[in-house]
């Protein structure tokens, strides 16, 4: 049975990072679907947040990972789009808490700034934790 299916999308400078968690995930049996960049050519982060944020609301993948030099900038962009909710994380910690409590749908991380092994925790977590819903599903339902 296939796993689901995960969008993956970057700037120039989190391309190399794109690239590996690519493989990764892969490796672990999800469905990729790759937005871009295709290179380390200089583009524009705003227009990759806008192409998850299609694919999201297209239903062409269920949850999305964007990456740029920091994650900060893309995260800001992906933000904007009201059925987003990005989180740039820098740990496996934030990677459960930006699920459990705040159902998460896009997981961010800065290619300048995380270390691959890092990045591959944050993935496996990240795609393994449920919403807790309770308590926090009041806070997710004024996001909107």
């Amino acid at each position: 049975m296939s796993k689901k299916t995960i969008a993956l999308a970057s700037d120039h400078g989190g391309y190399d990072l794109k690239e590996t968690c690519k493989l990764f995930l892969l490796e672990m049996g999800y469905d990729v679907v790759d937005l871009g960049t295709d290179g380390t050519a200089s583009v524009d982060y705003p227009d990759f947040a806008d192409a998850m944020a299609t694919a999201l609301k297209e239903g062409i993948a269920e949850q999305g990972v964007l990456f740029c030099g920091t994650g900060i900038g893309i995260s800001i962009a992906a933000n904007r789009y009201a059925h987003i909710r990005a989180a740039l994380v820098h740990d496996a910690l934030s990677a459960r808490l930006c699920r459990e409590h705040n159902d998460a749908n896009v997981l961010v991380l800065g290619g300048r700034t995380t270390g691959v092994e890092v990045a591959k925790d944050c993935l496996k977590v990240f795609l393994n934790t449920p919403f807790e819903g309770g308590r926090h599903q009041k806070r997710i339902d004024k996001f909107s």
